[in-house]
C-alpha cells in the first residue's frame, strides 16, 4: 500500500513517501481501515521534531533543531519505534475484521479514538499507546487498530470533514471535563484559530459557559463564526485589564491553555480565587514563568490534561452525530503532498483543521 513513513527524529526529511508498504494484517479483535481522510494535529509535528525530549526547550517549529535523547522522543518520555505511519485522526470504513464480536462493523463509517487501549482498562492512565505514535496510524492507505477504538458515526459529513475531529475535540472535551467546566463558568481559550482552541469554544459552548476566546488580529473574523461571547487579541499590551472589564473585575473562573510561552504569567493573574487552568499544549513554548505567591495565594487548581478516560470518545462522537459541534476544515492535500501540508500547519496561519487523503 502507499504511505508515508515517519523514520526518525528530525525534518521534513524525516517523511518519506513509499508505495511498498505491506497492508496491516490482523490479530485477535483488530480491525482493518480503508482510511478516507486523516486529519493533521501538532503530536505528529513534536513526535517528528523529537519535541517531547526533555531536552528540547523552544517552541513547536520546522527549523528546531536540538539535540534529542533518543530514548524520550515519545509524548510519554519514552523512546518510539521507527519506521513508524503517524496520523491519529482517521476516518474510513471497515473493510476486515479478526473476531466475531466485531463483525456489526464491517462496511460502517467510524471514527478511531487515537488513545489505544487495552480490553478492560482498570483506570483511566492505562492504554497502550497513541495512533501514529506507539502504533501505526492513519497516514496511508490502510490501518488496523483494536476494535474497541472503533466508532461507527452516523453522519452526513464527509469522511475529510469527519477526520478534523478526533485529536482537536476529545482534547478540548478532556480540558473541560478535567477543570469541571459547567454551565455559567467563564472560560478563557488560548489559541483560539487553532484545533483545539476552535474544538473548546465550541464544546465549552454546549455546556451553557461564557467563552473568551484569544486570537491574533488577522483571524477575528474566522473566531467570530463559532460565536464565543467575547474575542481578546493576542497582540494586546493591557491584556490583565481587558479580561478584568469583561468579567467585572472577578476573572475567569477557567483558563484553557494550549499556548504557554511568554503570556502564560498574565493567564494565572487573571483567574479568580478558586479558579482552573488546565493545560494541553506548548505552542508558543513550554518554558514558563511560574510565581507561586500567586498560585497558593489565589487557592488556583493547575491541571494537565493528555491521557482522555474511556467513553470520552463515544460522547464526542454523539455530539458530531447530533450536530452539536461542527467541522472547522482549513485546507486538504494528497497523503503524498503530507510536507506541504505539515509545513501549513506549522505555519499556523489556517483557521481550524487540516487533512490529508490518500
Amino acid at each position: 500500500m502507499r504511505g508515508m513513513l515517519l523514520t526518525g527524529h528530525g525534518g521534513m526529511e524525516k517523511l518519506e513517501w513509499r508505495e511498498d508498504i505491506p497492508v496491516p494484517t490482523l490479530s485477535e479483535c483488530e480491525v482493518l481501515i480503508k482510511v478516507g481522510a486523516c486529519g493533521l494535529n501538532n503530536t505528529d509535528v513534536n513526535t517528528r521534531l523529537g519535541w517531547y525530549s526533555k531536552t528540547a526547550i523552544s517552541g513547536n517549529d520546522n527549523d528546531t533543531r536540538e539535540k534529542i535523547r533518543p530514548d524520550d522522543g515519545g509524548w510519554g518520555g519514552t523512546s518510539l519505534q521507527f519506521p513508524r505511519i503517524q496520523g491519529a485522526d482517521i476516518a474510513g470504513e471497515v473493510v476486515e475484521v479478526m473476531g466475531r464480536q466485531f463483525r456489526h462493523l464491517l462496511g460502517e463509517t467510524v471514527m478511531v479514538d487515537p488513545w489505544i487501549r487495552p480490553s478492560k482498562p482498570p483506570n483511566r492512565y492505562e492504554v497502550i499507546g497513541y495512533l501514529g505514535s506507539e502504533i501505526d496510524g492513519g497516514f496511508a492507505e490502510y490501518t488496523k487498530v483494536p476494535g474497541n477504538a472503533v466508532h461507527p458515526v452516523k453522519s452526513d459529513y464527509s469522511l475529510i470533514e469527519l477526520a478534523t475531529f478526533a485529536t482537536s475535540s476529545v482534547t478540548a472535551e478532556n480540558m473541560l471535563d478535567r477543570a469541571s467546566v459547567k454551565a455559567g463558568d467563564v472560560v478563557l481559550i488560548t489559541g483560539a484559530s487553532g484545533g483545539v482552541g476552535s474544538a473548546l469554544i465550541q464544546l465549552a459552548n454546549r455546556r451553557d459557559a461564557r467563552t473568551i476566546a484569544v486570537s491574533s488580529k488577522g483571524k477575528v473574523n474566522e473566531v467570530e463564526s463559532i460565536k464565543p461571547d467575547e474575542i481578546l487579541l493576542r497582540e494586546s499590551d493591557s491584556f490583565i485589564d481587558e479580561v478584568m472589564s469583561l468579567t467585572l473585575g472577578n476573572g475567569v473562573s477557567v483558563v484553557a491553555d494550549v499556548v504557554g510561552g511568554n503570556i502564560w504569567p498574565q493567564l494565572l493573574e487573571v483567574i479568580m480565587h478558586g479558579g482552573h487552568y488546565v493545560c494541553s499544549g506548548a505552542i508558543a513554548g513550554p518554558m514558563v514563568e511560574f510565581d507561586l505567591r500567586t498560585f497558593y495565594l489565589k487557592d488556583l487548581t493547575l491541571v494537565g490534561a493528555t491521557i482522555v478516560p474511556s467513553g470520552t470518545f463515544g460522547n464526542l462522537v454523539s455530539y458530531i452525530e447530533r450536530k452539536e459541534i461542527r467541522p472547522l476544515l482549513a485546507e486538504v492535500y494528497h497523503l503524498k503532498d503530507l510536507k506541504k501540508a505539515q509545513a501549513s500547519f506549522i505555519d499556523k496561519s489556517h483557521f481550524g483543521n487540516i487533512a490529508v487523503y490518500p
